[in-house]
């Protein structure tokens, strides 16, 4: 795993990891990358610091988390998954098949959501299919009002 300080076109700055650089520059390039804090996908590296070991057992300071900043990253990470989730189509437990097809090219690629076990998710990480898990989650359409 790696993880790189991502930039959107508003300048907003944001951690994320990925499997590998290649990997990085796929989801990019598909545009599924998506600033956690306006949902812009126009997405580019930005200046990381070197990670410098501190000095003995000290351990760098870190600044807290607000609570309000904690619920406003969470409230738009929710918005960015629930405008992607409305032009995707939801394949139920079928999920884990339809991707590695996708992956594959046995099928055309789509965007699809829908459930996985853990063990088919682990699978599909392993064999390189770009896969992510919904942050907030999702009912199936039949279990909807």
């Amino acid at each position: 795993m790696i993880v790189f300080d991502l930039k959107c076109g508003a300048a907003h700055v944001f951690e994320a990891w990925f499997k590998s650089s290649g990997a990085y520059e796929e989801q990019r390039a598909q545009g599924l990358i998506a600033c956690p804090f306006c949902g812009d996908v126009a997405i580019t590296k930005a200046v990381m610091a070197p990670a410098v070991a501190a000095k003995g057992n000290q351990a760098p300071e870190k600044a807290p988390v607000t609570p309000e900043a904690f619920k406003a990253a969470l409230a738009a990470i929710a918005r960015v998954q629930a405008e992607q989730l409305e032009t995707s189509t939801w394949v139920g437990t079928a999920f884990a098949e339809k991707a590695r097809a996708m992956h594959l090219g046995e099928t055309a690629e789509a965007p699809i959501h829908g459930q996985a076990t853990l063990t088919e998710a682990k699978a599909l990480v392993e064999d390189g299919v770009p896969v992510a898990p919904l942050l907030v989650p999702v009912a199936p359409p039949e279990a909807r009002n």
